[in-house]
Formats: C-alpha cells, sequence, structure tokens
C-alpha cells in the first residue's frame, strides 16, 4: 500500500504511540481512540493501519477492528522503517542545504525547481510547511527568502540560553495548571525512554518525544506567549536535533532529568521544578552545543 505523506507521518505516530504506551499483543487500537490521541481525522488513520496490517505489527477482523499483532518492544525495526518514509525526501534536503548554508538568501520558485529538478506542485507543497514551520516567507515581489534560524554554533548557543529563562518561569507562572492525566502520559512517555527506549527509538521519535515534554509544560503555563514561542524554538532546532542522534546516551540522563522535574511537579514544588527545568536546560546547552554540528 502506498502512503500520501500525511498517512505516513500518522503511520510513524501510530507506531510510536505503541511503543510509548508499551501495549500487549492482542491489544485493540480502536480508530477513533488513535485518531483522538493524534488529533487527526479518522480517515488517514484507517490507513495507517491498514499499511501496519501489511507490515506485520497490527491484524485485522472485519467486524471487531484492529489488534497489535507484534509486542510493542519488538517495534524498533518498523518504527526505522517508517520513521525513514514519513518525512518528504525534497523537504530533507531543503532543509540540510539550509542547515548548511547552502541556499541563497533569496529565490525564486524557477530557480528552486531547476536546482532540485522537481515540478512546481511538488516545490510549492514543500514551500508551504516551511513557511508554516518559519523559516522562509513569500517576498511582496516575487520569490521567497530566507528567515532566520538555527543554522550556527551560537544561535543554537543563545536559543537554549532563552529557554533556560523562559520555561522555569512558566513552570512559576500563577496561571500554571497540570492535571494529572497530562502528567501521567508525560511520565509514561520518559520512563520508556529512560528504561532502554532510547536504543531502538529513532532520531524523529526522540526529538518529537523531547519537544513534547516541553511543550506541555508550556502550555501548562497558561502563557500562550510562551507556549507559542517554546514551539517556534522546537521547530527550529529541529534538524540540529537531528544530527547528534548518533549519539544516544545522553537521551538517557534528558529523560531521567525530565522526570526528575515530573516528580516535583507531582509534590506541587513547583519551585524545585523551575529549579530542575533551568539546570536541565543549561546542562544541555553545555553538552549539545557543539561547533562540529555546523561543520
Amino acid at each position: 500500500m502506498s502512503l500520501s505523506p500525511l498517512q505516513a507521518r500518522i503511520a510513524r505516530d501510530i507506531v510510536a504511540y505503541v511503543r510509548r504506551e508499551r501495549f500487549d499483543v492482542g491489544h485493540h487500537l480502536a480508530e477513533s481512540q488513535l485518531a483522538s490521541a493524534l488529533s487527526v481525522s479518522r480517515t488517514p488513520v484507517k490507513f495507517a493501519l491498514g499499511h501496519l496490517v501489511e507490515r506485520g505489527m497490527l491484524t485485522h477482523d472485519r467486524n471487531r477492528g484492529f489488534f497489535l499483532a507484534r509486542p510493542s518492544d519488538e517495534l524498533g525495526d518498523l518504527g526505522s522503517e517508517v520513521m525513514g518514509k514519513s518525512d518528504d525526501p525534497l523537504y530533507l534536503k531543503f532543509a540540510e542545504q539550509r542547515l548548511s548554508r547552502q541556499l541563497p538568501e533569496f529565490f525564486t520558485e524557477i530557480e528552486f525547481m531547476r536546482r532540485f529538478d522537481v515540478s512546481r506542485a511538488a516545490l510549492r507543497g514543500v514551500l508551504s510547511r516551511i513557511q508554516q514551520e518559519g523559516w522562509i516567507e513569500q517576498r511582496a515581489g516575487q520569490g521567497w527568502s530566507l528567515l532566520p534560524m538555527i543554522d550556527s554554533v551560537e544561535a543554537y548557543e543563545e536559543s537554549y540560553s532563552f529557554r533556560a529563562t523562559i520555561e522555569p518561569s512558566g513552570l512559576l507562572s500563577p496561571t500554571f495548571q497540570i492535571d494529572r492525566e497530562t502528567l501521567n502520559a508525560c511520565r509514561s512517555q520518559q520512563e520508556f525512554i529512560a528504561n532502554g527506549g532510547y536504543l531502538t527509538m529513532t532520531p524523529q521519535e526522540l526529538f518529537e518525544a523531547n519537544s513534547q515534554f516541553h511543550e506541555t509544560l508550556a502550555a501548562c503555563s497558561g502563557n500562550r506567549f510562551l507556549q507559542q514561542t517554546v514551539r517556534r524554538l522546537d521547530q527550529l532546532r529541529r534538524l540540529v536535533e537531528y544530527r547528534q542522534a548518533s549519539s544516544r546516551a545522553p537521551r538517557k540522563g534528558q529523560a531521567e532529568e525530565h522526570l526528575a522535574i515530573i516528580e516535583c511537579l507531582e509534590r506541587g514544588d513547583r519551585l524545585a521544578a523551575a529549579d530542575q527545568m533551568r539546570r536541565h536546560l543549561e546542562q544541555a546547552r553545555r553538552h549539545k552545543v557543539d561547533p562540529a554540528l555546523f561543520d
């Protein structure tokens, strides 16, 4: 079954969700529940589930639905496979050249159709996605222009310094509110990573789990501007984080630091949680900001 980019991304998210929740063989995966958990409509979920039946992860009964056919802790190979197919190769090529500073600051669609040897429709689809992510904009006249992103060691370090200022303050916001269900979901995901999940998770899974943790706590601050800022910074650091995927050892420590923050929140000590968050981000800055990433 050939999947569209959207269906491929949903297949990826379903695999990640099953692995994170550590479902047993035979667990029923309801289309409506998955659509709600992944915040998508049921139609692409159904196509993605059909693909995962073909890949041997699920079984399907016409009257009863979809059921897990393989242990969730043995899906690392399938996770890598669907991750590799879930992103547009043109987008990845565009992003890699942007991060390596190989793209001109201003360009037209004609120039890039020739550069990448693609149709206008394919290029516009990628440009639309990149525009939504916030690192290009359409010029008032003709063509497009690049916007600033994390493409240097200085920008990467600045982003961590900024996050170490705003994210702890979000935890101390008078409007901060987090419910037990949200906290339990965060804990489940980070425990999975710390207990060995990081050894088989793909770079995309690791990055998205990390981003989800920070964006969830930012959303709980009740400050819409802080939430939008954290989300935007996650978008801008995505490409750099992928380049660090070959070093998996720090991932266990990062998950353990996330769990320490969760423990503080569980006992109602937001001051300690904010202090843990600040130290977590400062330590990440020291360990992850490496000039070699931008060579």
